[in-house]
């Protein structure tokens, strides 16, 4: 019995972390998205999340070369919108340009790669929610 209690509080820590995580996240984010002025593209916050994936150009955002500036290229944050009515069905949306990419302060483009990470962050846990409550209809089968 012990040993099954260790593993549902071990079960319970990890998802109340993650959940303080996302909670910090959000309001990191937030900060963000009024420092490096993306609420002047998105006026309403929330609506960042309507896009179906925000990038990066002129700088890295792999793991292993986090925020490396790619010499000659422009630092540009790019929203993609995605609409299946439309004959072109995506397109890229900039949310803020900020010239070439190695004349950037260095704190505004770490700012920019943060910004990217966490809204990356916070995007997975909605995909996360999506999909679980997408496999509910089948849930129903595993129950009966």
């Amino acid at each position: 019995m012990s040993a099954a209690l260790d593993r549902l509080k071990n079960l319970t820590n990890k998802i109340s972390s993650y959940e303080r995580a996302r909670k910090d996240n959000i309001c990191a984010l937030k900060f963000l998205y009024q420092d490096i002025d993306i609420d002047k593209k998105v006026e309403i916050f929330d609506d960042i999340f309507n896009f179906k994936a925000i990038n990066l150009s002129g700088a890295s955002l792999l793991e292993e070369n986090l925020g490396e500036i790619k010499k000659g290229k422009y630092l540009q944050i790019l929203a993609i919108s995605y609409d299946k009515e439309a004959r072109v069905k995506s397109k890229n949306i900039s949310l803020g340009y900020f010239g070439k990419a190695e004349l950037v302060d260095e704190e505004l483009k770490n700012k920019i790669v943060e910004f990217i990470i966490r809204y990356r962050f916070e995007k997975s846990f909605m995909t996360l929610e999506h999909y679980n409550g997408m496999l509910k209809v089948y849930k129903k089968d595993l129950d009966d």
